[in-house]
């Protein structure tokens, strides 16, 4: 007689617990045990022990399997882990981590990672299933994902994602977790009330003056600290320059070298500019000129808010880094076509004239900011790679157990986005000047011109020529996570692949990445998106840009909208007069009629409220509670990447503590592992 001492614990979860059933069975390799009843009212947080009898020994175990039945009500259960000793006194640790629901039978595996090696290979070096019920175990699983989770196209020209109409249709492993709903709702409820009891919501009325626009964020108590500086320094040249490199939107700004046709600045336009003894060429063979293009805008349609027609431009800027380093723009032009129309604005033109130039590109800055930086460089990537690594990646892969925390509710949140913010009638298409259909147009444009060099964030710095202006913590900040980001999962793969060749048998990686590219990239070459892997150092690349889009990258340019978009004039949504095709013409009641009504803004306030909030229940990058890896060196790196984690934490701290305005969006201690608002 054998006998194995079982201990199942259930997760420290709201709703965790359950009343219902639940039975266990051994299986190893020499046979399995008769199914044993654990108990019928399992808590949050606690460990049911048992002992299983068999009349021999099972060998190595290598699955147990969970059964949870009912009389009468559903109780849904979440086991978190399975331990098992063994008579001999080997412990086997099968983790869990999954909500149990109606009467239902699961097989969990044992923890150690295994990849996927093609059997005939020589080099294999790991028995990775040879037993034909693991083989079974992992054709199954990965059919039942494949099944559950389907590609859909949710616009010509988008990523593809998941097939589900609403969060209702999504299985309880990817939604949010009690604790996490009732935080969002519960947060966007009182944003909602407190704007609609402060009359913002009713107000289909432009604002009455500058510093009234002050009044609709002083009522967010404890979030204003920013806001306020934004609105005591956003008129300034340096403030906006400054946002170019630290704000939401990072990454669009590029060294230039020459002036591209469509926009003929002159030396003697930008002289008292850049100032005595230089000029516009020596500047820009010097580095020292920059420039920022919405040519993506051009030709969006506008659309209309309370019946009155919006306006959309395209604008291009020059900006001029200064010998105290600070970025100033010098040029501004608001359309594709340059002529008498289309002037070229300056820093010596009329104070309103600069001053609305500078507006027409915030309004443009924010349409790329949220439909390309945001939702498609970070929400829709993310949940490509979090569909295609369900699909492809079995849960005992180690990249699977690397990268799933990585996409804790990426899957809910997208969905939720995809039925009320940039739904036709949503929050994006009632509050911002772009039709539902020059939306699609934007993100459809902004995959066109997404490579791999973009998305991997040393060469997209090199590529940009961004490398030695000063003051740009988005790219110091980012290379210190990437660079840690790096070590850790190239120390993970190496202990799981031997050598290229372990890389290129493998055929589930391979697949998830040929998903990845297919659905993700539409198979476009030219993207220099990879469509298989070939070595080792590949492998790593394309695992710390996964990682670092879903974490780092999209804190970057999430946690900020409520900082930088609270006071209207520096982030608006929509313009509700055309660009300006003469100089001479604005003054301030033009400034306050161009922008968006009281009530346009308060609806924008409140989606980004809630899009930069810290929401309850948030797993922070680098903290993996579920502990999906049982073998001591996955430990180890995860120990070693917190320790980094908390180095670069000291760091931008110590600079912060300094700084009159603080830069803190890709500080660790506000970066969630996953996009999961």
């Amino acid at each position: 007689m054998a006998a194995y001492k079982v201990k199942v614990a259930t997760g420290d979860v709201l709703e965790a617990g359950t009343r219902n059933s639940i039975y266990i069975t051994l299986v190893g390799t020499r046979g399995e045990s008769p199914q044993k009843a654990m108990s019928y009212k399992f808590l949050p947080g606690k460990v049911k022990e048992r002992t299983v009898k068999c009349e021999q020994d099972l060998g190595p175990l290598v699955l147990v399997r969970l059964t949870k039945t009912r009389l009468f009500l559903e109780d849904a259960w979440f086991c978190k882990e399975v331990h098992v000793t063994a008579p001999n006194g080997t412990t086997y640790h099968f983790p869990c981590h999954q909500w149990l629901e109606g009467i239902t039978t699961q097989e969990f595996r044992e923890g150690t990672g295994r990849t996927h090696l093609t059997s005939t290979l020589p080099w294999k070096k790991m028995a990775d299933d040879d037993l034909e019920v693991l083989k079974e175990h992992r054709r199954k699983e990965l059919k039942a994902r494949q099944d559950a989770y389907q590609w859909k196209n949710y616009a010509e020209g988008w990523p593809r994602c998941l097939s589900v109409d609403s969060i209702f249709d999504l299985d309880s492993n990817i939604q949010f977790s009690c604790t996490r709903a009732k935080s969002f709702k519960g947060l966007l409820i009182y944003q909602g009330t407190t704007h609609l009891l402060s009359g913002f919501l009713s107000r289909p009325n432009s604002w009455r003056s500058l510093d009234e626009m002050r009044s609709i964020f002083s009522r967010t108590k404890g979030r204003d600290i920013v806001p306020e500086y934004v609105a005591s320094h956003w008129q300034e040249d340096a403030f906006f320059g400054y946002q170019f490199l630290n704000g939401n939107n990072p990454i669009i700004i590029r060294n230039c070298t020459v002036l591209p046709e469509k926009f003929p600045v002159t030396q003697e336009m930008v002289a008292d500019s850049l100032g005595r003894g230089t000029t516009l060429d020596k500047e820009m063979k010097e580095g020292r000129i920059f420039i920022v293009d919405y040519e993506v805008l051009q030709g969006i349609p506008a659309g209309t808010i309370h019946g009155r027609q919006q306006y959309v431009a395209a604008p291009l800027c020059l900006l001029h880094q200064d010998a105290n380093g600070h970025l100033r723009p010098i040029a501004i032009q608001l359309s594709q076509m340059p002529g008498p129309s289309s002037p070229i604005f300056l820093p010596s033109d009329d104070e309103w004239d600069w001053l609305l130039a500078k507006t027409w590109v915030r309004n443009a800055d924010f349409y790329s900011h949220q439909v390309i930086t945001h939702l498609l460089r970070t929400h829709l990537f993310g949940e490509v790679f979090a569909v295609a690594t369900l699909r492809q990646l079995p849960t005992c892969h180690p990249l699977f157990k690397l990268l799933i925390p990585h996409f804790r509710f990426t899957l809910h949140i997208n969905t939720l986005a995809r039925t009320i913010l940039i739904n036709p009638g949503g929050v994006i298409d009632k509050g911002s000047g772009v039709t539902h259909e020059g939306l699609l147009l934007i993100l459809q444009r902004g995959l066109e011109k997404v490579t791999y060099t973009s998305l991997c964030l040393p060469e997209d710095i090199q590529a940009r020529g961004v490398s030695f202006i000063p003051n740009y913590h988005y790219r110091d900040d980012g290379m210190s996570l990437w660079e840690a980001i790096k070590r850790f999962v190239s120390g993970m793969v190496a202990f799981y692949y031997t050598d290229n060749a372990a890389v290129q048998g493998d055929a589930e990686l391979q697949a998830w990445v040929m998903d990845i590219f297919t659905n993700g990239f539409l198979g476009r070459t030219s993207s220099g998106i990879p469509s298989s892997l070939k070595t080792v150092a590949e492998l790593n690349k394309f695992l710390t840009m996964v990682v670092f889009t879903c974490s780092a990258q999209h804190a970057a340019v999430n946690n900020g909208q409520y900082d930088m978009g609270a006071f209207l004039p520096n982030a608006p949504s929509s313009m509700r007069h055309p660009p300006p095709e003469e100089k001479g013409k604005a003054f301030l009641q033009h400034f306050l009629d161009t922008l968006p009504e009281v009530d346009t803004t308060a609806n924008i306030l409140v989606a980004l409220i809630l899009l930069s909030s810290r929401l309850e229940d948030i797993r922070l990058l680098g903290h993996y509670p579920e502990e999906r890896f049982t073998e001591a060196e996955p430990r180890r790196l995860i120990r070693t990447f917190q320790r980094e984690l908390e180095d670069i934490h000291e760091r931008i701290e110590e600079r912060n503590y300094k700084a009159e305005l603080r830069y803190n969006y890709m500080n660790p201690q506000e970066i969630e592992n996953s996009i999961s608002i």
